[in-house]
């Protein structure tokens, strides 16, 4: 594991239940601004059975990027931890972005 890898599973390990915050914040909070694409990638080859919070990480529109089966994971993690979607899929990052 490289200290990029280190440093994202790191942060993400602090974002509290109920909360989410956005790829890019997650790489700005890590030390690599302009990484957001990286974190999902990084995201997205996690081992099955990660104890890593990954469902609580979504884009800057507030939105899951996930499809498919993938998608209602995520999206019935983060239900079960009080976060509401609108009525367009959408989570208020207002109400729910953990400011690291």
């Amino acid at each position: 594991m490289n200290d990029f890898d280190m440093q994202i599973f790191a942060v993400i390990h602090q974002i509290p239940y109920g909360k989410v915050s956005t790829y890019g914040d997650i790489a700005h909070f890590g030390g690599f601004k302009g990484y957001a694409r990286q974190v999902g990638r990084l995201l997205k080859n996690l081992p099955e059975g990660s104890t890593l919070p990954w469902h609580r990480v979504i884009n800057g529109k507030g939105e899951i990027s996930l499809k498919g089966e993938d998608y209602q994971r995520q999206r019935k993690k983060l239900e079960v931890e009080g976060v509401i979607f609108n009525q367009q899929g959408r989570i208020s990052l207002k109400s729910y972005r953990w400011q690291g």
